[in-house]
């Protein structure tokens, strides 16, 4: 009885962490944006922008400090009223993030306008980002850069470790999450958000691993980590929009997938049984680093 009441309390608990999560349903609603055309274009009627002009950024001089203003939707399509086509003007933002109160952000690039009209009617200026980015707040500098490395990690729960299949993976193959980081988010945040995103899990700690750059014509950076999830909240919930299956391993069977050729063996249900990125890829990596970590504190 006193198994049961636990494991009771810990789906009890689980539950309420996930219903009172203000960061997954913040992550969840961006990725509802990002997925949906309609949606993104209805919350840029009620967003907040950050204006550039041919890459330079907007900024606001209020005594000795510089800030980066966040610009309504009224007061944006009121200024783009006066070089009209106002509406096609917004729908060319770009998301770069929301509020915990869930009012999103956009970046708006506005080089094909008189650049002296824009920074009179706001009284600021558009100023280069090598030197906005000296002059500006800490807290404000990630929203002018822009990044593009993609974050592939590792998820475990201290004994287990996730993996999940995209509908473009060979049939039977498993592995990491990965995804782009957005404009200004660090290696960190892009973990954090991708994990809540495509699972709906919330990362405690998480490790560097290495890194590998993805061949030509992608050219991207991809950093690869470990994420360990809190023990009391390891229930998956999937976005069926990014993946296929998610679902948690432990160690022997990683191990067996480890052993396997691709394609190589099937369950008695005619479905490929799991195996994993082959030893090149920094996947493979991290699935590796992951059993040699279980496996020493087994000894």
């Amino acid at each position: 009885m006193a198994a049961i009441y636990q494991a009771v309390c810990r789906r009890a608990s689980s539950l309420i962490c996930r219903f009172h999560s203000t960061y997954v349903r913040k992550m969840r609603y961006l990725n509802d944006l990002k997925e949906d055309d309609s949606l993104c274009r209805q919350a840029q009627t009620s967003g907040t922008f950050y204006l550039f002009h041919n890459l330079s950024p907007f900024l606001q001089q209020v005594g000795k400090q510089y800030l980066v203003p966040q610009v309504s939707a009224a007061e944006m399509k009121r200024i783009l009223e006066k070089f009209k086509e106002a509406e096609q003007w917004i729908e060319k933002s770009v998301l770069i993030g929301c509020s915990d109160e869930h009012v999103p952000h956009f970046a708006l690039d506005l080089g094909a306008l008189e650049k002296s009209v824009v920074e009179s009617e706001l009284k600021g200026s558009f100023t280069d980002l090598r030197k906005a980015l000296f002059v500006v707040d800490g807290k404000d500098s990630p929203l002018l850069a822009s990044m593009s490395p993609v974050v592939i990690t590792l998820v475990s729960d201290g004994s287990r470790c996730l993996l999940a299949r995209q509908p473009s993976f060979p049939q039977g193959m498993y592995s990491a999450l990965s995804g782009f980081c957005d404009m200004g988010e660090n290696v960190e945040e892009t973990v954090r958000r991708e994990v809540a995103e495509e699972v709906g899990l919330e990362v405690e700690s998480f490790q560097y691993s290495a890194s590998q750059h993805w061949p030509f014509p992608s050219s991207c950076l991809m950093i690869a980590c470990h994420a360990l999830v809190r023990e009391q909240q390891t229930e998956i919930s999937m976005n069926s929009l990014e993946l296929e299956e998610a679902r948690w391993f432990d160690l022997e069977e990683i191990v067996e997938g480890l052993k396997r050729e691709p394609g190589s063996s099937k369950q008695d249900d005619g479905r490929l049984l799991p195996w994993f990125p082959p030893k090149q890829a920094i996947a493979h990596q991290l699935i590796w680093e992951w059993v040699k970590q279980q496996t020493s504190q087994l000894a």
